[in-house]
Parts: C-alpha cells; structure tokens; sequence
C-alpha cells in the first residue's frame, strides 16, 4: 500500500492544526482515569484546547454532541462506566464525532475486555497505546496481524515498539484512522505509512500520566485535523516539550512542571520541525 504523504506536506498540515488548535480553543472531552485526570486536562489546556471531564452516562451523550473529539482512558474503570462507555461511543459513532481510545490494562478484568471488544464495531479515530496494549488490542479484535503477542504484566509496556508495528498497522486499516504507539522511539501509521518519531526523555517513564495526557492531547488535535495528523502533531509536541522540559529539570517533579510550560510555548513551525521518518506500510 503506497502512501499519498510526503515528509514536507505532513509538516505543513501539523503546522495548520497546531496553529487552529491555538486559534480556536476546540472543545476535546475526556473519559478518563482517576490516576491522571489533573495531568490530562492540563496538558490539554497548555496545548490550546479546551477539556471536560466526565464520567456519568448523560453527560459522556452531552459531550458527544457538543465537542470536537472525545478522549476516552481505559483506566480504574467504574461500574458506571459500563454504561457510559458504550452510550457515549454509540453517540459519537451517530454524529460522525472522532475519539480516541487508550486501551490502557487491557487484558485485566472482564469489564474492559467486554467494553473494548463492543468498540471493535464501533471504531475509534485514533487509537493510542503502548506497544504491549497496540499488539493486544489487535488479537482481541482478531485482526489479521503477525505481531509478536503481548507480553501483558500490568499496565506499562512489556513489548518493544518495533513488534507491534504489524499490530498498528493492522488497527490503523480496520478503523480507517490512526495509530500511535509509544516508546523511546515513537511509531505512528494510518495504515498505509508508517512515521517513526524522536525526541522525548526518559523522565516520561518517572510520572505517571504522559501516555494518558499524550490521548487527551491527541484528540485536541482530532477536532481540527485529521487523525493521522492529529496522531503525528501530538506525538511530535511531546517530543518536542520533553526535550525541553529536560534541558532545565532536576527531576521527575521538576520536569512535569517544565513539560507544561514547553507545550504551552511551543509554536506551529517548532511543532512541524521535530524530526520524524516515513515509510510506505
């Protein structure tokens, strides 16, 4: 499958949706987890959007109707989001709304897997994981794929990125969106290219929540672009404000704190520059 992008056009469309998240303050809703909610919603605020966070059936519909994009964590699910998942999925599937999915403990407890195997139908802009979640996500939806099988251990990564590129390939082309799995080198395809992204710090696995933030702000982005752009500027701005926020931490505490500031200052043509490869599927 031949990709239609070329490196110079996907920095021109990342410097666009950089540049209308900023102008435009999109409204990007968040189903999320207890653990990082603080974290999420002001990554998404420092990035140029605008968050909700809920939790309750009616107002995941609410979201739904009135948002741009809708994040949506797996993570310390509540019995109520057994209704609230399905009922907010179904209404953003009927208004043609994009989300993205983070199927953070997939593997653990009967909740989640039933809940993500209804999203199959159901299909997500993007989807956003580790490698280890990427390659599960895949034989739980029984895609065609010859990844290597996730090594499932709790919630971190337990794969390298580079085995679960069958994975996000395979996803990418089932949801006709976009897949970005997480590493110390970032891979992001749309099933037909594949980008493979630097830059980042190692302070990023010493707190918890930028893989969580990191789908918050992805799908500020979905509200003004589409996914596989929405995927990469995302993916490219954290690559970007680790490496700053690194240059002057002195910690894991530190760093947090500068990484909010370097993605509230970075600008579109900064974002657009981060380097990145690409390569057919």
């Amino acid at each position: 499958m031949s990709t239609a992008y070329t490196q110079e056009r996907l920095q021109r469309h990342i410097a666009e949706a950089a540049a209308q998240v900023r102008a435009r303050h999109p409204l990007a809703g968040s189903i999320t987890n207890a653990v990082t909610v603080d974290f999420v919603a002001n990554a998404q605020l420092a990035a140029g959007g605008a968050p909700a966070m809920v939790y309750l059936p009616d107002e995941g519909e609410f979201l739904a109707s009135v948002g741009g994009a809708t994040y949506i964590n797996m993570g310390t699910l509540l019995p109520i989001h057994a209704e609230t998942l399905p009922r907010t999925v179904r209404a953003l599937a009927a208004q043609h709304k994009p989300w993205v999915l983070d199927p953070v403990a997939i593997g653990i407890g009967a909740l989640r897997q039933e809940l993500l195997v209804d999203f199959k139908d159901y299909p997500p802009c993007v989807v956003r994981g580790n490698a280890t979640e990427i390659i599960a996500l895949a034989h739980l939806w029984q895609l065609d794929t010859d990844a290597a099988k996730a090594n499932l251990r709790g919630v971190d990564a337990h794969n390298a990125v580079t085995e679960a590129r069958g994975a996000a390939v395979a996803l990418a082309r089932h949801t006709r969106g976009a897949v970005a799995v997480s590493g110390e080198v970032d891979l992001v395809t749309d099933g037909a290219c594949v980008l493979h992204c630097y830059g980042g710090n190692h302070f990023m696995e010493k707190v918890t929540g930028f893989g969580c933030s990191l789908g918050g702000v992805v799908a500020v982005y979905a509200c003004c672009s589409e996914p596989l752009v929405a995927a990469l500027a995302a993916t490219q701005l954290y690559n970007l404000a680790g490496q700053r926020a690194a240059a002057v931490a002195q910690g894991p505490g530190s760093f947090q704190v500068a990484f909010l500031d370097a993605v509230y200052n970075a600008q579109p043509a900064e974002i657009a520059a981060v380097p990145f490869d690409i390569e057919d599927a």
